[in-house]
């Protein structure tokens, strides 16, 4: 639509994306004019042409131009606005892309020309296409091609860059970079330029091995900047530790008892594993982890594992969370004495084994104790691994459920007959056993007379003879030997046993063939304070008092000790006798009194002998003298 103003008509030209542009009609000259809303701008071009320009949006407007005196006045007015300089950064679209170059469009009659080079990649691929919008500079340092204006888009680019890091630095924004290389003290991470990345600023937590970031594309802020020198500092630290605090009072307000959330296994320790839940960190114990029993954390969870766990405890003011996974199911102890009651049978399998035992999972989260003593009637095994191994699928019978403790006692011996049910049955007292010394013990030895009956043969009936006093003076553990069952107390588990019982009682022999006042003759054993034991018989001992002992003058000059030399023999008087206890008395006095009495009455009658021969031998002379 035409426009009529003092120095002609204006028309519109033609139209593109840089805006409107309009002609003066006059005598001798057209003038090109863009035109806009905010300013009416007169450029003038490099080619002598004079442009009215603006930046606003296409629109029919009146235009109100002051009367001037002729055309020369008007450009005279608008000669401070130059054109764009070298440094001003533009904005384009792209027109066209061919193998060379590509044709810009940035506002101005004559289009720009970039080289392709500016945007191509590292693999040699170029990205950018035809109706694209990019920034570019006027590069008058180059060769100028022949009807267009010779843009760069790399420094436009770089100063776009400049002022982007700027501001993110200012205004505490990220932006991204990728990490190219590792250097001394760091890393160089690309965010359009070069920026160096301390290692103190790559993690808030340290990080040994920088080389894992190379490649990668992080989020960072700007830390510090440098035009001039080219210089950029960037943290990745700060860019984490931003979110994380987001994340963190995110979290916060959805965090409450009881509350089930979902986080990620951060780390673990040997007490339980933290959960990332979002900016925060939460303790999932290892007692939390299953209802079952769990050694470490690793045997339920890995680091990287998402989790859904249950929030216990929330101590805002500490910022404390303990987590919960076991608490998500239903506690399988609830309702265990219902499934496995006291004397059912159940299939486990062996999960670990203890010098007391094997723990035995019967079902998910609920494990059972097979006691040592609860494997085999037999007493002599002494470890469970004789008898089971971790892994292996055992039979067993639940002897006792306490929920509540969380215990279970399982039974594999109860599988199989006990044999002390039937021992009263099948053995008598009195009657000879055979079996192996198994175990040696301060008053006696245990004799296993078959799989699951020990029996003992306590230390007082090894020997009729000896004075044992500790088995091992005459068996030896493993020995096969017989023996003689003298009680049998089945309900008690107990068999007791005698080797001494197999040969005659050397004491009774004693006390049938003997009585009181009967001489014997023995050999002095032994001494003590109150007299000397004599050995009447093999295993047969007696005491001889020190007041039955006559005194001896040479021994008590001599000072010995016992009042009678060991092991000289004598003729001893018995003068007490006790079967029950086994205990007989002895006089030697007695014995050397017998003695002196029985010479004093052969004296006597020897005297009297003769005095009857004298008088015999008187009365036959006086019968003679007759």
């Amino acid at each position: 639509m035409p426009i009529r103003w003092p120095f002609g008509t204006l028309e519109i030209g033609y139209v593109n994306k840089g805006g409107i542009y309009l002609r003066i009609r006059q005598v001798d000259k057209e003038i090109p004019v863009r035109y806009s809303s905010e300013v009416l701008i007169l450029q003038r071009f490099e080619t002598g042409e004079w442009v009215m320009a603006s930046s606003a949006n296409e629109r029919d407007v009146d235009v109100n131009f002051p009367i001037e005196d002729d055309l020369e006045h008007l450009i005279e007015g608008y000669s401070h606005l130059a054109p764009p300089s070298e440094g001003e950064l533009l904005e384009g679209h792209i027109v066209k892309v061919t193998p060379q170059e590509v044709i810009v469009d940035f506002g101005y009659k004559m289009e720009g020309l970039v080289p392709i080079e500016e945007f191509r990649q590292a693999d040699g691929s170029v990205t950018v296409q035809a109706g694209d919008a990019i920034d570019v500079m006027i590069d008058r340092h180059g060769p100028q091609p022949e009807g267009y204006v010779l843009l760069s888009f790399s420094k436009a680019n770089r100063l776009r860059i400049w002022d982007t890091l700027e501001r993110a630095m200012r205004d505490q924004l990220l932006v991204s970079g990728r990490v190219t290389e590792r250097i001394k003290g760091g890393l160089m991470v690309d965010v359009g330029i070069p920026a160096f990345m301390p290692g103190s600023q790559v993690d808030i937590r340290p990080i040994h091995d920088l080389d894992q970031f190379i490649g990668q594309d992080i989020p960072v802020k700007v830390l510090k900047i440098n035009r001039r020198r080219g210089n950029v500092v960037v943290s990745r630290k700060m860019a984490i530790e931003e979110d994380l605090k987001a994340r963190k009072a995110n979290a916060l307000e959805h965090l409450f008892d009881g509350a089930v959330v979902t986080g990620v296994v951060k780390n673990l320790t040997e007490y339980g594993a933290f959960v990332d839940l979002g900016g925060i960190d939460g303790l999932l114990h290892v007692s939390d982890m299953s209802h079952g029993r769990v050694n470490h954390p690793s045997e339920v969870v890995r680091v990287g594992d998402e989790l859904t766990v249950k929030v216990l405890k929330f101590d805002r003011d500490k910022e404390r969370i303990s987590l919960g996974l076991r608490q998500l199911t239903p506690d399988p102890w609830e309702t265990l004495p219902d499934r496995c009651p006291s004397g059912s049978r159940v299939i486990g399998r062996v999960m670990s084994i203890t010098d007391y035992g094997a723990f035995v999972e019967i079902e998910p989260g609920v494990e059972g104790l097979i006691h040592i003593s609860e494997m085999t009637w037999s007493r002599r095994m002494k470890h469970p691994s004789k008898v089971v191994k971790v892994g292996d699928q055992v039979e067993a019978v639940v002897l006792e459920v306490k929920p509540k403790e969380r215990r279970v006692s399982l039974g594999i011996k109860q599988l199989e007959a006990d044999p002390w049910t039937t021992v009263a049955q099948r053995y008598s007292i009195g009657s000879v056993v055979e079996g192996r010394v198994r175990k040696l013990a301060d008053f006696g030895a245990f004799l296993e007379i078959e799989e699951g009956v020990d029996g003992l043969v306590h230390v007082s009936d090894l020997s009729w003879t000896k004075h044992v006093k500790h088995p091992s003076e005459v068996l030896k553990k493993g020995q096969v030997m017989q023996a003689v069952i003298l009680n049998i107390d089945a309900p008690n588990r107990r068999l007791s046993l005698g080797v001494k019982q197999l040969q005659p009682d050397a004491w009774e022999s004693f006390f049938r063939s003997h009585e009181v006042s009967d001489l014997v003759r023995g050999r002095v054993c032994r001494a003590a304070q109150f007299g000397v034991f004599v050995e009447l018989a093999p295993g047969v001992e007696a005491l001889c008092h020190k007041s039955e002992i006559p005194p001896m003058p040479d021994r008590i000059a001599a000072g010995a000790e016992s009042p009678l030399p060991i092991g000289d023999e004598y003729d001893f008087k018995i003068i007490k006798m006790n079967e029950a206890e086994k205990k007989i008395g002895l006089s030697l006095r007695a014995v050397a009194e017998e003695e002196e009495r029985t010479r004093l009455e052969d004296y006597q009658r020897q005297a009297a002998a003769a005095t009857m021969t004298i008088e015999e031998a008187m009365s036959l002379r006086g019968k003679g003298e007759r």
